[in-house]
């Protein structure tokens, strides 16, 4: 954020704090391209959309609650965080028979239609998600070569890739039940 975004920002939250409704509105719109890009960043894209509306649902019922006019934008980000991961708590629960699913998909689908739901599934990860999954199983980088290409430490490489590979896991798995729900004609 610019600091003449943040300004405005900064004279939009106190209104908006004080109750102005012309404020809020306006606090909101400006709001949403910040809360957008954040979520797109921590989101499954599938999931940016919702996360965007819960935050500025959030921002509307919060904001006067908000202590330092000067901690928004970070008061935003966590907030746009917080909403990511619940939501991809939502998607990463899923029946015990998915297992079994999922595995007699793998065994059987062709290799050509697996490369293709790969395909699809990492095209969903959020950036960071895809990027980490790309270097470490793709171009097979090892952890520590990953850690230093994307300038974290050895655990917070390990614990997004953990992350990254069970939501591919996800997607595929989702992509599977759909097909699977879809009449055969």
């Amino acid at each position: 954020m610019t600091t003449t975004a943040a300004a405005r920002h900064a004279e939009l939250v106190g209104a908006a704090r004080r109750g102005e409704p012309l404020a809020l509105e306006r606090l909101l719109q400006a709001a949403s391209p910040d809360i957008r890009r954040y979520a797109r960043r921590h989101c499954l894209l599938s999931d940016v959309d919702d996360a965007v509306q819960e935050t500025l649902i959030a921002l509307t019922r919060h904001v006067g609650k908000l202590r330092e006019v000067a901690a928004f934008a970070g008061w935003l980000a966590r907030i746009v965080q917080r909403e990511c991961l619940r939501l991809t708590r939502q998607v990463l629960r899923h029946e015990p028979q998915d297992e079994a699913v999922l595995a007699s998909w793998l065994t059987h689908s062709e290799d050509e239609a697996l490369r293709l739901d790969l395909g699809k599934a990492l095209s969903a990860l959020p950036e960071h998600y895809r990027e980490i999954v790309l270097l470490r199983d793709f171009a097979e980088c090892s952890i520590e070569e990953v850690a230093t290409h994307l300038e974290l430490s050895i655990a917070a490489t390990k614990s997004r890739l953990h992350r990254a590979r069970t939501a591919t896991r996800e997607l595929l798995l989702r992509g599977v039940l759909a097909e699977q729900s879809q009449p055969r004609g």
